[in-house]
Formats: structure tokens, C-alpha cells, sequence
């Protein structure tokens, strides 16, 4: 099809109609939403990192961007209102989106704490109403209900939908039907395209290409040949043929697994530094053996206060989802690129070249009643874990932390609703109520 042709690539409006929601600022509407004072004001959250995790739109306006460093943020903007993340909430609230979502329809796949697709094909006549109509109800609900706008795009395919979403932020909604794709696409440029990253868009502006409409107007062998198998799946879903589904199922699968912990103010004590990497793999072990699974390569790093990162990766000597296996070498690692004088501010694990964690075949030289004995201790820590919070049995390295109190109570910076606790609760260990301040 050549784009002078300026004809419609589908006769039907949504062969398969899908919607993208996007919360606006999310984590920054939720402390308006919970605070309605805050509202209309510029608000950030990133405070007990030093750094700007997510700027309210008044702040926007205002030049404040992420992940711009408070005390710049704070020049800028002396009115600036800066609060700690408290990632619970964000979380309960994400969760109650999801499922204000899924009370209109079952085919929602939460793409990250505060996006989603969902389908709505046969909903209709369930719902008495059109696909733009339900869609619109959606949005109206979360905003009701949660205190929350949204962007709200819907289209003939995830790819397309997510273009529409980001077309009238914030608090958006655009339709973008399959239709009307010969009138829209020429409009778009490459970069809006989730999954043209720069390095595509520079070679597609080599070949000629300027626009989507572009893009979609070449042969599907011309995309097979210069971009193979995901420039042929954009090319149909930008075309409005959907190829990528709505994904129901909860994400079970990983690549690796990452923990990452920032700490103000930065030190640059030894002791201190080894035992937030400890912690950070004690974090990333509990989440493997949550889902399971287990790993045989291991990098860590380090982070300075200059934004400076250095880290190292080595294989452990077998699969594993037992830290007892891990530490050792962590501590190795670690004391390979840890800088006396050096002021860090975060330190990272990652786990990789993951694998389920079903039975084990041994080798000859395995310890194998010490693994089984690991195993053991690791069912320990998880059950004592799960009945009094995460990291109530932890290894001796973390006690270190414990003696820096200045990273922790310290900060002076935690959210609101971990100062507030009811009788039973612990720091760790709390009920999902994110709000308290209800007036009757």
C-alpha cells in the first residue's frame, strides 16, 4: 500500500478493541488523592532518596523532571513540596485499580504498578453500551472511586492503544479507531512507538522513513528484512491487526531478578555498604523462592554519590535459591569493588540465568546433606518471614544497618502510614489501609 493511496487499512472500527490506562503521576496523585490539600500544588516523592522518583504536573509546568536531584529541584522551585515515597500505598491503590478494571471485564493484564490493557470484545451487549462508552466508564470509575485520573486510549491493538493513551495526557481519553488509522498514523512520529527505541528510528529515517504512516505503507517483507521478527509484529499491530494479546496471567517468569536499595544519607563505612548489598540479596533470594525458581550467575554493584556505578558478576558454583550458597561470593564481589573514602548511596543485586526449581540432579562432589540442610534453613527464615515481616530472621551481616540508625528512623523521611500504627502492627508488618485521616 503506498500512503498516497489515503485509504482506510481495516473497513471494521475495532476488529479486537483494546484499552490502555495510564495513571497520571501516579505516585504523586496518590499522596493528593490522599491528601486533598496537596492538590494543585507541586509535589514530588523521592525524598528519602535525595532524588526526584516522580514529579506531580504542577511541578512539571514548573521544570521539575526526574530524576532531577532534590536540592536542584529545590532551587528551582523553592515551594516545592518534596514527600517520601511510601511504595505499600502506591501498591494497594495499583491493586484496587486492577480490579475496578476487572469488574467490567476479566481480560486485564497489568502491564507495571500503574498501567494496564484490557480487551473488550463481546462486552456490549453486557454492559448495554458502546466500546468508547465502557471505556469511558472505566476511566470515570477510577476517578470516582480511587480519587485518581487516568489516560485512557482505545484502539484496534495494544500498540496502537498505547499511542492513544499518551495523545491528551494528562487525563486524557482518545479513540483511535482502526478505520481512521490512514488519517492519524501520518501525525505520529517513530518515537511514540513503544518498541522504536533511538537506535530503530535512526536506521528507519535512513530508509526514508519520517512517520508511522511511513512505516505501515512498506511491504511486510520490507520489515521482515530490515527489522525480522518484532518489526513484522509492530507493522500488524500498527496496521490494526492485533498480534500481541492481552496477557491475563499473573507474571511468572523472569529473566533476572534485581534488588536495588538507596540510602541517605550516603556513607561511605564499609561496614555499612556490605550490609545493604546483603540485604539486597537477601531480598532477591526471598523473591525467587517465591516464584520457585532458581539462579545460577549473580552480579552486584555499587553506586556512588556521583551517580557512579560499579559492579562485577560471577556464577555460583550451581543453581541455587538458597543465600547461604550466595553470600560468600557476594562478600568476594563486594570487596572487589568497594573504594575506601569512596560516599556511596545505593547498592543493587541481580540474579540471572534463572531456572525452575524443581528436583536437582547432584554431582559427585555436591555436599548433598548440606544442601539439604540450607533448603531446610531457608524454609525457616521464609515461614518466621511471612508470619512477622519480611526480614525479621536475617543474616548477622545486616545487623549492621541496625547500627546506623541515621539511614533509618534517621531519614526522617518515612511516609506517613508507617508512623501510624495500629496495636500488633510493626514497621514491616502492616494491614493494607493506606488512609487514615477520615473525617465522619
Amino acid at each position: 500500500m503506498s500512503a498516497s493511496t489515503n485509504r482506510p487499512l481495516s473497513i471494521s472500527s475495532f476488529p479486537k478493541p483494546i484499552i490502555h490506562i495510564d495513571c497520571d503521576a501516579f505516585f504523586t496523585s496518590v499522596e493528593q488523592a490522599l491528601n486533598p490539600e496537596l492538590r494543585g500544588k507541586p509535589v514530588v516523592t523521592g525524598k528519602e532518596r535525595g532524588i526526584v522518583a516522580c514529579a506531580s504536573y504542577e511541578a512539571k509546568a514548573l521544570g521539575v523532571k526526574r530524576p532531577m536531584r532534590l536540592w536542584e529541584a529545590q532551587k528551582l522551585l523553592p515551594k516545592l513540596i518534596c514527600l517520601p515515597s511510601d511504595y505499600e500505598t502506591y501498591s494497594l491503590y495499583s491493586t484496587r485499580m486492577f480490579e475496578i478494571m476487572r469488574r467490567f471485564t476479566p481480560t486485564v493484564e497489568e502491564y507495571s504498578i500503574d498501567e494496564a490493557f484490557a480487551e473488550l470484545s463481546g462486552l456490549r451487549r453486557l454492559h448495554r453500551a458502546g466500546y468508547e462508552e465502557i471505556a469511558w466508564k472505566i476511566k470515570q470509575a477510577i476517578q470516582t472511586e480511587l480519587g485518581l485520573t487516568v489516560s485512557v486510549g482505545l484502539s484496534a491493538s495494544k500498540t496502537l492503544a498505547k499511542i492513544a493513551g499518551k495523545e491528551k495526557k494528562p487525563d486524557g481519553f482518545f479513540v483511535l479507531p482502526a478505520s481512521e488509522l490512514h488519517l492519524y498514523l501520518p501525525k505520529v512520529p517513530l518515537e511514540r512507538v513503544c518498541g522504536f527505541g533511538p537506535n530503530t528510528v535512526a536506521l528507519l529515517e535512513k530508509q526514508g522513513i519520517r512517520n508511522v504512516w511511513d512505516y505501515v505503507s512498506r511491504p511486510e517483507a520490507w520489515a521482515q528484512r530490515l527489522l525480522g521478527k518484532i518489526g513484522v509484529e509492530l507493522w500488524h499491530e500498527l496496521r490494526g491487526d492485533a498480534v500481541h494479546p492481552v496477557m491475563t496471567e499473573v507474571k511468572d517468569d523472569y529473566a533476572s531478578i534485581s534488588k536495588t536499595k538507596t540510602f541517605t544519607p550516603p556513607s561511605s563505612e564499609k561496614d555499612f555498604v556490605r550490609a545493604q548489598l546483603i540485604r539486597n540479596l537477601e531480598s532477591a533470594f526471598i523473591k525467587i523462592r517465591r516464584h520457585k525458581l532458581r539462579a545460577k550467575v549473580m552480579a552486584v554493584f555499587l553506586r556512588s554519590q556521583d551517580f557512579r556505578s560499579l559492579g562485577v558478576e560471577a556464577g555460583l558454583d550451581r543453581s541455587t535459591s538458597s543465600i547461604l550458597d550466595a553470600v560468600g561470593l557476594a562478600g568476594e564481589l563486594f570487596e572487589s569493588i568497594f573504594r575506601p573514602g569512596t560516599l556511596y548511596r545505593s547498592t543493587g543485586v541481580v540474579l540471572s540465568k534463572l531456572e525452575a526449581d524443581r528436583t536437582m540432579q547432584y554431582s559427585l562432589f555436591d555436599d548433598v546433606p548440606k544442601i539439604e540442610s540450607m533448603k531446610r534453613i531457608d524454609k525457616v527464615m521464609d515461614d518466621v518471614n511471612e508470619h512477622y515481616g519480611k526480614h525479621a530472621l536475617h543474616l548477622g551481616t545486616s545487623l549492621w544497618l541496625g547500627k546506623h540508625r541515621q539511614h533509618i528512623a534517621g531519614r526522617g523521611d518515612l511516609p506517613e502510614r508507617k508512623m501510624q500504627l495500629l496495636k500488633g502492627e510493626t514497621f514491616r508488618c502492616r494491614i493494607g489501609i493506606p488512609i487514615w485521616n477520615v473525617k465522619v
